[in-house]
């Protein structure tokens, strides 16, 4: 018997003998289900096990959706206190008190929900009517005259990312779209694309006044607080070392070529040919399209997107009823407003493609289930992905951290800052959400503290730690996003962009503690930015003594 069939014999007999085992349990053991029911493992560390097993179980097997649905599963396991009938009713229809979807089919009935994986099938039909129609094609020969080396189709990338700052999600896509057949041709790995968009995402909006995440942020600050929530957040972002010393990475590690951990092996890969290193995602395709397109046809689409999203979201916040700018995005529904967008860009672009002569209707007609297929992954992910985060939230996990973080604050007044972004880099991580990791946190700090430095850097350590956990996240929606965006396998997104984030969390809690201590004791936190940057610099300097660099003649 080979070693691949023994170890699958090994792991069939281990998950019989623990299916046997919950049966006999459940046959043993009567659970009520009443209006006040609760787990006995609400709010504990067993609530953090489902992600974690996800997680896992994902990075081991390479396998996403298995892996996701054997965490969803372990989650209503541990909720319905191994009662089999309880487990796979929450699993499937599971609500809190409060009424909130957790399992997958309120999951995916959940307007907000529903609207994002509508979005997402829009921006499919819109890539592949710009394929079609070859501005895409176009954009990519206009490039590769342009664009002379893999140094600048990286920093091309890069520059885009941070352009569209308005939502991640419309950064994940967008970019990737467009940057595919610039980096592709001038041999930059899926893997390296994947992580230059997950980058450019959560990191740039969650510090840009003017995006889906300020608003989100703005959100989170309860009502009757004695801050305003926008002002808060702009006083936040030179205090977001995790996002801006993200920035420095990318740049650092694009100019000098240094790659580490698995993305050097996909890097190397991709130099001699193969962009994927462990095969082609499945609707990844190269579509010259029409031979008369234009750079154009692709420009045009996208900066009409982007206003049209924009107008789509202050609309949704009441811009157009007397409410200004700012406090329209600030009370904007993304998730209907990026609908509104895509749907208004898609109407544009498909009058302004026959106008041009460059589709039929008859393409048009057929790039409709062709955008559809190439989402199917990346929404297939996402359910999972957010019945597994309902599952941690049905057990209790923010309960759990939040008591945590209240019960030790306030005798670590100097280091909180460091123990918030700590604490929230792993909720994030587990739960794979940002914006539900802040609504939790944000609050807590401001119990701890009132008002001054010491409460904004708290807050903007909360902000940073949850971007960062939500970085590194294989069940995060954005992390997905990124690897739909790139059409790189999730698994090797998340193994190559792991290194690289833990490099900036670790330089970020460092800084956090050093800003902590300066602002305790002689007020100078404002001093942490350039310590950090100096920091991450240095730390990149010794990575690249130690892994060398890419030579400058294979930069071509």
């Amino acid at each position: 018997m080979d070693g691949a069939r023994l170890k699958r014999n090994i792991v069939l007999t281990v998950v019989l003998l623990i299916v046997v085992a919950l049966f006999v349990y459940t046959m043993c053991t009567e659970v009520v289900v009443g209006e006040d029911y609760q787990s006995r493992f609400h709010a504990t560390w067993v609530a953090l096990l489902p992600p974690l097993f996800a997680i896992v179980l994902a990075l081991i097997t390479k396998e996403v959706y298995i892996s996701l649905f054997v965490g969803i599963v372990a989650g209503a396991l541990f909720y319905s206190n191994f009662d089999l009938e309880l487990a796979f009713s929450t699993m499937l229809f599971g609500t809190n008190a409060e009424g909130d979807a957790r399992g997958l089919i309120p999951k995916l009935a959940d307007s907000w929900n529903a609207g994002i994986l509508v979005f997402l099938v829009l921006l499919g039909i819109l890539v592949a009517l710009m394929n079609k129609a070859g501005g895409s094609a176009a954009f990519g020969r206009w490039a590769s005259r342009h664009i002379k080396t893999r140094v600048g189709a990286q920093l091309a990338t890069i520059a885009l990312g941070i352009i569209i700052f308005v939502d991640d999600y419309f950064n994940c896509l967008t970019v990737g779209s467009v940057m595919r057949p610039v980096t592709d041709g001038h041999k930059v790995s899926r893997a390296k694309l994947s992580y230059l968009i997950d980058a450019t995402a959560a990191p740039i909006c969650i510090i840009a006044p003017i995006s889906s995440w300020a608003a989100a942020v703005t959100s989170s600050v309860p009502e009757g607080a004695e801050i305003n929530g926008f002002q808060t957040f702009l006083k936040t972002i030179p205090y977001n070392y995790y996002a801006i010393l993200t920035i420095v990475m990318m740049i650092f590690i694009t100019v000098r070529r240094v790659d580490y951990g698995p993305m050097k092996r996909h890097e190397w890969n991709a130099l001699k040919g193969d962009l994927f290193t462990d095969g082609a995602v499945d609707g990844d395709e190269t579509v010259q399209g029409n031979p008369k397109g234009h750079v154009l046809d692709l420009i045009l689409p996208v900066v009409v997107l982007i206003a049209a999203c924009i107008m789509g979201m202050v609309y949704t916040g009441g811009f157009f009823e007397g409410k200004s700018f700012i406090d329209a995005f600030a009370g904007a529904d993304a998730s209907v407003g990026l609908v509104y967008g895509a749907f208004i860009a898609l109407i544009f672009t498909f009058f302004y493609y026959m106008y041009r002569g460059v589709i039929t209707f008859k393409d048009f007609a057929e790039c409709i289930p062709r955008g559809f297929f190439a989402m199917v992954a990346p929404i297939l992910i996402l359910a999972l992905a957010w019945s597994l985060s309902g599952m941690t939230n049905l057990l209790g996990a923010d309960v759990f951290v939040a008591d945590l973080v209240g019960g030790s604050a306030a005798g670590l007044q100097a280091l909180l800052p460091a123990v918030i972004f700590l604490v929230a880099l792993g909720l994030a991580f587990a739960t794979g959400t940002s914006w539900g990791t802040f609504g939790i946190l944000i609050p807590i700090v401001l119990g701890v503290f009132r008002s001054g430095d010491m409460m904004v850097m708290s807050i903007a350590a909360c902000l940073a730690g949850a971007v960062c956990g939500d970085h590194c996240s294989p069940i995060s929606d954005t992390t997905i996003m990124a690897s739909a965006g790139a059409q790189c396998k999730h698994v090797n997104h998340v193994s190559t962009q792991l290194p690289y984030a833990l490099t900036v969390a670790a330089v970020s809690a460092a800084t956090y503690i050093i800003s902590g201590g300066l602002e305790s004791m002689w007020e100078l936190g404002w001093l942490g930015l350039p310590i950090g940057i100096v920091l991450m610099i240095v730390t990149l300097f010794v990575i690249e003594k130690v892994v060398g660099r890419e030579k400058a003649e294979q930069d071509g």
